[in-house]
């Protein structure tokens, strides 16, 4: 890439993992293509670190505690208008901090993973004038995401970017690209030997993750049944959960059916060696499920983007939600109980997943700073030039 490469600033928030996810897979894109001026910054956490300890903390604990606080709250401000006093508080947050930041940094071009939208008021304040770029992370389009001053949207799916449209963003601006996750979701990898060899090549492979916090409620009463089956194994993913590792290890006693594991780094080599997966709905996990071609069992999903989510991909065919074990370890038994139906589910998540999200993002975003007055300006509003070949 020559030196007129754009300097990139990717605002994320560490409100789970996911949103971190796809900004580092954006991030190694970029590098890939030869830009590696890309800085990513925390913008809440370097802002209000006192605020956004907190409220990481009421964020976590409402998926324990109360989620349908948290559901509430996310449904009757899911179509929330930018110009409303509750968004503009909301997006006032961190605008002095990141206006330092911009000052250290000179970025060319603003991604947002997370709709903390500080800049389109940052702007308007300073007279400055930039390129803004949302990735919205989720299945569920919710109104912190949409802002007038936008200039490019990229979303999970083709009914998401109808509903954006719907919504109010022009056609030109949103394109539905998939979730970016990490490239080696989009790679054949060998099988990790360690893992294999506790494998029974006989069985299906059920992965239980519990989210990057381990937060899943009711884990050991998932898996018990699930052991039970004489054609199922597990693989369960604790995360950053060291009492619900230990806790598994110790009550299934090295039971050579189920494999413990915390916070794990090779996600897309245990990915494709099994079968099917049971998770929280997060954005990122169900798009590297998608990736994978895993059918995907949800457990109940909280309310709020998460349940939304679940929803979409239940009603794609491609998922099922369950709210008890009973329920769960049913539906697992009626996918294998045959070859006809796993195969109908690996055709309609092939309809559905969008490989290469990530470099599909980025080159979008390149060519079109690489246009002929994206350097001077910014994608203005009334933009009308043809998309990229093959961004729709």
């Amino acid at each position: 890439m020559d030196s007129i490469s754009p300097k990139i600033m990717i605002l994320y928030a560490s409100y789970g993992d996911g949103h971190y996810q796809a900004s580092k897979a954006i991030e190694a894109c970029f590098h890939h293509r030869g830009v590696h001026n890309v800085v990513l910054i925390d913008l809440m956490a370097l802002a209000h670190p006192l605020i956004n300890n907190l409220t990481r903390f009421i964020y976590i604990q409402s998926f324990r505690t109360l989620p349908a606080v948290y559901g509430w709250v996310y449904n009757i401000t899911k179509d929330m208008q930018p110009d409303k006093p509750f968004a503009n508080i909301l997006h006032s947050f961190g605008m002095r901090k990141l206006e330092e930041m911009i000052r250290e940094h000179e970025p060319d071009l603003i991604i947002h993973t997370f709709p903390q939208l500080a800049m389109p008021k940052l702007m308007k304040k300073t007279g400055l004038s930039l390129p803004i770029v949302n990735i919205v992370t989720d299945f569920d389009l919710h109104g912190r995401w949409i802002h007038p001053d936008i200039d490019r949207y990229y979303v999970a799916t083709e009914d998401l970017r109808l509903e954006g449209m719907e919504r109010g963003i022009p056609a030109e601006r949103i394109i539905a690209t998939g979730i970016p996750i990490k490239p080696d979701f989009d790679q054949t990898h060998q099988p990790d030997p360690e893992v294999i060899q506790h494998l029974d090549p006989t069985k299906k492979t059920v992965l239980l993750m519990a989210g990057a916090y381990g937060v899943m409620q009711g884990i050991r009463d998932i898996i018990q049944p699930l052991l039970d089956s004489p054609n199922l194994q597990v693989i369960a993913i604790c995360g950053k959960n060291t009492e619900l590792e230990r806790g598994l290890k110790s009550m299934f006693g090295g039971h050579p059916g189920l494999q413990v594991y915390g916070f794990v780094h090779q996600v897309a080599r245990l990915m494709q060696i099994c079968d099917c997966i049971i998770t929280k709905p997060g954005g990122i996990t169900l798009s590297e499920a998608l990736a994978s071609r895993l059918p995907v069992f949800l457990y109940r999903p909280v309310p709020g983007q998460e349940r939304n989510n679940a929803l979409y991909l239940e009603s794609k065919g491609i998922a099922s939600i369950s709210y008890d074990p009973k329920t769960l370890t049913g539906q697992i038994k009626s996918l294998f109980a045959g070859e006809e139906l796993l195969e109908e589910w690996r055709l309609k998540i092939d309809a559905l997943r969008k490989p290469n999200s990530a470099e599909r993002i980025v080159g979008d975003i390149l060519e079109m700073w690489f246009s002929t007055d994206a350097r001077t300006t910014t994608w203005a509003p009334s933009d009308t030039r043809p998309l990229p070949v093959g961004a729709h």
